[in-house]
């Protein structure tokens, strides 16, 4: 029995897309971000950009999909970690 490697890239892009998940919908409960990173939200907004390019250059979907998915949602936590990190 063989695996589809495609079943597994894709498998993997939507884990790694979903792990920030639990951070947006924390963010948004608590309505509080003092301990997230902005410069590491920065270098993941890079590297997921980079990985988009990288996926339409081999007009590969599996990546170009779950990047944009991942994309959006490190935008969101961007957003709103700037709207809710406290000024001290």
């Amino acid at each position: 029995m063989s695996i589809n490697p495609n079943i597994i890239g894709i498998t993997a892009g939507v884990f790694t897309a979903a792990s920030m998940l639990p951070q947006l919908v924390k963010i948004l409960r608590e309505k509080k971000a003092d301990d997230i990173s902005i410069p590491m939200l920065l270098i993941l907004f890079t590297g997921v950009s980079l990985w988009i390019w990288y996926g339409c250059l081999k007009s590969d979907w599996a990546i170009i999909g779950t990047n944009i998915f991942s994309l959006l949602v490190n935008i969101l936590i961007l957003i709103f970690s700037i709207k809710y990190k406290r000024l001290t």
